[in-house]
């Protein structure tokens, strides 16, 4: 029986490569010992003309000694919300080898108060990086003025 050419590509699949090349030496990596530390590190890396204009959800990645592997930007949305899906988070989490990652997101209304799906998503985002060893330090909801930190605030 004779295999056609139709056959054959049917079973082709594409290679997977990973790879991550910071581009600074790892003695210029800031250390994340607090929730201002954290703030001030998505403060410095968030467009300010968009904190007020539409919400953003944005991770931290850490490796052991917390110093910071970089940002990533999971999502940008509407001015009431914005979707944080845990397989993207953990799939960065995984590929840029973090032991750690702080949440994060802003509150185009200046409002700190998280709102229950902020708390759910929160817990979920914390068990899911606990079956994977990615601990989750904080999730921290930035303003232009202000941020709250679920971890100062005993709610991790």
């Amino acid at each position: 029986m004779a295999i056609s050419k139709n056959q054959i590509s049917l079973h082709q699949v594409s290679e997977i490569n990973l790879t991550y090349q910071p581009k600074f030496k790892a003695s210029e990596r800031p250390q994340i010992s607090s929730s201002k530390d954290a703030f001030d590190v998505l403060y410095n890396n968030w467009d300010l003309g968009k904190i007020q204009m539409l919400e953003q959800f944005k991770i931290i990645l850490l490796n052991r000694a917390n110093k910071v592997i970089g940002i990533f930007q999971v999502s940008s949305g509407g001015i009431a919300g914005t979707v944080a899906d845990p397989k993207l988070i953990f799939a960065v989490a995984l590929k840029a080898c973090a032991s750690s990652i702080v949440l994060s997101h802003n509150h185009p209304s200046g409002n700190l108060k998280p709102s229950p799906q902020d708390v759910e998503l929160t817990k979920k985002i914390v068990t899911a990086g606990n079956y994977l060893d990615i601990r989750v330090l904080d999730h921290v909801i930035v303003t232009k003025d202000s941020y709250f930190s679920f971890a100062d605030e005993g709610m991790m």
